[in-house]
């Protein structure tokens, strides 16, 4: 059991946020008093849950007013106090925070499968109002995991299904990968408990067999960097146990031929020298060529950032070589949230512009979220435009973008602009024509060819479209 108490947290917070020590200290003793006598199926006192969510964001270093709807979050929903309470206790942020995590009463439902619909429509679609939501969210979804123990079982695989199904896919959206590894191999451990101790076993005897490999490189290019005085930090880093069982689904009989089982991280000072250590790398272990990604030219569509190069290292094992600023490795951990360090007092506002402006996933939660009045439809949509298996598709200009598997070039033609969409009449796949009704594949160079004369759409276009807002356009356009 976590036994976290308000001076470990308090502790945490006063490492980059020593004014906010007050105001969470408040929030704390509120929600204690609140959660009187409450207790949680462990046997521990209620509050030592809020106080868990509290302490993971404090591990982000979330902002105050995040921590304090951490503390609160549970006391809209399981005790009488009241939103404009809250918010006159502290603001009308922290209000709206602990108002955006919690479930909408059965009160207002005839069935448990209509709430259940409604509020997981109301957790997916939070991000939209403010992201902290669903971070806060997550927080909160990872503490209960770790805790699952004191469930039945069905209310385990129930809970770790739900977890696999919205929640994982919520924190790759946002980058927060490693609350997504933590989350996913906790949900495969009561999924598959089998299959978890067996892919765990063999992940600890690669570890063991790499362990002198992977030192003998740190060490060498630990050596390399500071011949060329490149301050850097390097970490060891191996698969998350779900990931590598995941990968033997998709056909990788030996761990050895996983090439991204095990990575070195490496963190450098500026995105120049990221390319100058990729030729020192290569210059003391050959790369294998179809292995190499650079994702700081062209980031990946939840803003990840980094080289990737697959190289022989000692012994001739195969080792995925990870170079990135500091800043990147944040946002590699921790994704939007990795803001509040890097971006401080302005890091709320800039996480929303971002996520609104950069992140691929937003513009289409929005359509989804304004087409499906029906909760049920909403989620089934969510779940197979969003959460649903993805193709990457590069763009003549190198862009890659984000579709759902089963896309045609007509959805990415309007993922790309309207106009182009209604101006299209043809489309090359890898330098070759293509039917219009083609399945994009992983990794095609996608060409949308345009006629401004041309005679518009097709009446049947829109049942070879596959995403929400192409189907919209279609049938705007064939109004007209």
């Amino acid at each position: 059991m976590n036994n976290i108490t308000i001076d470990d947290l308090l502790e945490v917070v006063e490492s980059y946020d020593a004014d906010g020590i007050e105001v969470i200290r408040e929030a704390y003793n509120y929600a204690d008093y609140l959660h009187e006598g409450q207790m949680r199926q462990s046997g521990e006192p209620y509050i030592s849950h809020p106080l868990n969510v509290a302490y993971i964001l404090a591990e982000m270093h979330a902002d105050r007013d995040t921590i304090c709807a951490g503390l609160l979050h549970d006391v809209l929903e399981d005790t009488d106090t009241t939103k404009e309470e809250i918010a006159h206790k502290f603001n009308s942020d922290v209000a709206n925070l602990v108002d955006g995590v919690t479930k909408i009463s059965k009160m207002n439902f005839s069935s448990k499968h209509d709430q259940n619909m409604a509020n997981t429509r109301k957790i997916i679609t939070g991000i939209t109002e403010d992201v902290r939501i669903i971070i806060i969210k997550l927080a909160d979804r990872l503490h209960n995991m770790k805790t699952l123990q004191f469930k039945s079982e069905f209310k385990q695989k129930e809970n770790s299904l739900e977890t696999m199904e919205i929640f994982v896919p919520l924190a790759y959206y946002i980058g927060a990968y490693r609350i997504k590894s933590e989350l996913e191999d906790l949900a495969f451990y009561y999924l598959k408990p089998d299959e978890y101790k067996k892919t765990e076993e063999k992940k600890l005897n690669i570890e063991n067999s790499s362990k002198e490999c992977l030192e003998e490189m740190l060490f060498t290019i630990k050596g390399l960097l500071e011949d060329k005085d490149i301050p850097n930090e390097i970490k060891v880093r191996a698969k998350n146990i779900y990931g590598i069982y995941k990968r033997q689904q998709e056909g990788y009989n030996h761990l050895t031929d996983i090439h991204d089982l095990l990575a070195l991280k490496i963190m450098v000072d500026s995105i120049s020298n990221c390319y100058q250590t990729l030729g020192l790398i290569h210059s003391k272990y050959p790369p294998i060529n179809n292995k190499f990604k650079d994702y700081i030219c062209n980031p990946k569509t939840n803003m990840y950032r980094s080289l990737h190069t697959t190289v022989f290292g000692e012994d001739e094992k195969l080792v995925q070589t990870q170079v990135r600023t500091f800043d990147m490795d944040k946002v590699a951990s921790f994704g939007l949230t990795a803001y509040w360090d890097i971006e401080k007092g302005d890091a709320r506002s800039v996480m929303q512009e971002d996520l609104k402006n950069k992140y691929q996933f937003f513009k289409s939660l929005v359509e989804i979220n304004r087409m499906f009045g029906d909760n049920q439809d909403f989620v089934n949509q969510v779940k197979i435009e969003l959460f649903g298996d993805r193709v990457y598709i590069y763009t003549p200009k190198g862009e890659i973008i984000e579709l759902p598997k089963g896309a045609t070039p007509i959805d990415l033609a309007y993922k790309i602009h309207t106009n182009i969409g209604n101006t299209m009449v043809a489309a090359t796949v890898n330098n070759e024509y293509v039917p219009i009704d083609y399945e994009l594949q992983n990794k095609d160079r996608v060409k949308i060819i345009t006629d401004d004369l041309s005679f518009g759409l097709k009446e049947d276009w829109i049942n070879k479209a596959q995403t929400t807002y192409a189907k919209r356009k279609i049938r705007e356009f064939n109004k007209k």
